[in-house]
């Protein structure tokens, strides 16, 4: 059929047809149609839409991989129904080239996240030492410079330190006894913790350390230290050295330091030094001769004692030796360099036996200083006496005692007035007192050990800064 043989109909349905074709033929030149085709994911071409650039991969976990989220599938446009009148299909428009987007920053390589270099391990903390405690002062000295000689106590052992009289106690008791030990108390105790000293003597007696059939001791306070218990020798003791403690207003009726013989035992060649003692001169309602007991008493047959370069001050009752008049052995007691600051009486109480007494400081007696008596014999050597009532005597004793008066700051009588000493009768049968100021028995007995007595004058000026505990052991020098 040639096309002038085409008729109205016909010639509109061959356009329409025409036209169709052609349409479709632009649909397929855009890439649409194929719902099986796969996303391009390349900046290059052609497509149905703004190109999404691939996300960046997330960075993967240590080793892993990136997976990438599916594109979606593109649409494709329905072919336009057919109407029963046909519309001029309209001329195609081609869709203009998207601008080429920036080429994606390529996805960075999965990396592991670093290990974090290992910070240093800290230098183990070393607990920080302790405050090393308060050091006792040494001494090589062994010369006692009295009747106890030479005494080397603990010698040169480690010291052990200790800070309660419970662990002094146990140290003690641990210790074979022979050999060698050495104890150095560190404890403190406030005395301003009792201001009122007569609470004191109304409670059950207090701790007592006590050494008891052993040898070769020496307890010494660390300086700065302080103790509120007593310490006893007993029995068969020997080499033992006290030095450098304090102790003071003790509870109950107890010793400061105690020696005593026990089941026909004796306690000898013992060196009290450099010590600190003291209670009160505080006059308690009730308590009668109870305020305090001794601060260095002797008794029951102990012997061979030296007591130096003590500071013994506000004490009712000092020093005993024997306790009754039947206690009357053979002892041998040497107080040099001693200072009694207000004191009651017993400076020392002696029964029997033998003392000399050189180079103390009296100061300060209210009743009566020292008393010989049941027959004890003392040289009273080169000391000062001031302020003091009876400062000799023998007096409280079914027999009197005899002394030798030798070089101390008063000589004669006259000298009472200018030192302050004053006399009293005793209160019983018999006494006697020195106020004739002569010697009543010259001191039966050699002087085993060397010695050279200081000045008096001396005596009462420098003694007092080197005596007691917590002055490095000093010792007194004279020009």
């Amino acid at each position: 059929m040639t096309r002038t043989q085409l008729g109205p109909v016909e010639l509109a349905q061959l356009r329409y047809f025409a036209a169709a074709l052609a349409a479709a033929a632009i649909t397929v030149g855009c890439g649409g149609g194929g719902s099986n085709a796969e996303t391009d994911t390349s900046t290059s071409g052609s497509g149905g839409g703004t190109p999404v650039a691939a996300p960046s991969p997330s960075p993967a976990a240590s080793g892993g991989t990136t997976s990438l989220a599916p594109a979606p599938s593109p649409t494709t446009s329905p072919a336009p129904a057919p109407g029963s009148s046909a519309s001029p299909a309209p001329s195609p428009t081609t869709s203009p080239a998207p601008s080429p987007a920036a080429t994606p920053a390529p996805a960075p390589s999965p990396t592991t996240s670093p290990t974090p270099a290992p910070k240093p391990a800290p230098s183990p903390s070393t607990p920080p030492a302790p405050s090393p405690a308060p050091s006792a002062p040494t001494t090589t000295d062994t010369n006692t410079g009295g009747f106890a000689g030479t005494v080397t106590g603990g010698g040169s052992k480690t010291a052990v330190s200790v800070s309660t009289a419970a662990q002094m106690q146990a140290a003690i008791d641990a210790y074979s006894g022979s050999g060698g030990l050495v104890l150095t108390y560190t404890g403190t105790f406030d005395f301003s913790t009792i201001p009122d000293p007569c609470t004191q003597w109304k409670k059950a007696a207090g701790d007592i350390v006590e050494i008891k059939n052993k040898n070769d001791i020496t307890i010494q306070g660390a300086n700065g230290s302080a103790a509120n218990f007593g310490l006893a020798i007993k029995a068969a003791s020997s080499n033992i050295i006290i030095r450098n403690m304090t102790i003071g207003l003790l509870p109950g009726s107890i010793d400061a330091i105690g020696i005593e013989g026990q089941s026909g035992k004796y306690p000898g060649y013992i060196w009290v030094d450099h010590n600190t003692l003291f209670s009160s001169m505080a006059e308690c309602s009730g308590a009668g001769d109870l305020e305090f007991d001794g601060l260095v008493d002797n008794k029951a047959g102990a012997h061979h004692i030296t007591y130096s370069y003590n500071h013994l001050h506000d004490h009712h009752k000092v020093g005993l030796m024997g306790s009754s008049d039947s206690d009357v052995s053979d002892r041998y007691v040497t107080f040099h360099h001693n200072y009694f600051a207000n004191i009651g009486s017993r400076v020392p109480l002696q029964r029997g036996g033998y003392t000399h007494l050189y180079n103390n400081l009296y100061s300060g007696i209210s009743a009566s200083g020292v008393n010989i008596r049941m027959g004890g014999y003392s040289l009273v050597e080169s000391n000062y006496f001031e302020n003091a009532n009876n400062p000799v005597t023998s007096r409280d004793s079914s027999a009197i005692g005899y002394w030798e008066l030798r070089n101390n700051n008063i000589t004669k009588p006259a000298d009472f007035s200018t030192y302050g000493i004053k006399w009293s009768d005793g209160s019983s049968s018999p006494w006697v007192n020195a106020t004739a100021w002569t010697t009543t028995a010259t001191f039966p007995v050699a002087i085993p050990y060397t010695y050279t007595p200081d000045a008096p004058s001396c005596v009462k000026a420098r003694l007092p800064s080197v005596a007691g505990a917590g002055t490095n052991l000093a010792k007194l020098t004279c020009p």
